[in-house]
């Protein structure tokens, strides 16, 4: 289930991540929600910051991604925040769990910008392991052009 921007937390006590992902979700919001997450990453848009994010993914000097912030002070990036950085955006003060001001930012779907914040951020591994994984996860999900 999504919830809402606000840093929500679990009944344990347990800071929500930025995908805003909740395991407590019924058959039909999952359903509903997958399909905005395929839609997104399928579109136009979706698909063009794909391959602009394999590109930035690729020129970085050090292989290497953080999780639950765009970026830090020592020039440390998680997948989405090294494209904002490409582009000159900036993101001091910006929210990295505000999904939805992150993809008005970006032009692209909400859901996608959650998306790619799970994949980034799931999981305990190293920064090197979260690089190759999320650049994996990107290509997988280019479509190749028939």
């Amino acid at each position: 289930m999504i919830r809402n921007k606000e840093k929500t937390f679990y009944q344990t006590g347990e800071k929500m991540n930025r995908s805003n992902y909740d395991e407590a979700c019924d058959d039909w919001a999952l359903i509903r929600w997958r399909g905005a997450v395929t839609r997104a990453i399928r579109g136009k848009r979706g698909q063009a910051f794909l391959k602009e994010l394999l590109e930035t993914l690729d020129a970085m000097p050090q292989k290497e991604l953080i999780e639950g912030s765009l970026a830090t002070p020592a020039g440390e990036v998680c997948a989405i925040g090294s494209v904002m950085i490409k582009r000159g955006l900036d993101v001091v003060g910006l929210d990295s769990y505000d999904s939805t001001q992150i993809a008005c930012k970006l032009g692209i779907a909400d859901a996608l910008v959650r998306e790619i914040e799970f994949v980034n951020d799931w999981g305990f591994q190293t920064v090197e392991t979260r690089f190759e994984r999320v650049r994996s996860w990107v290509q997988e999900h280019i479509q190749q052009a028939s």
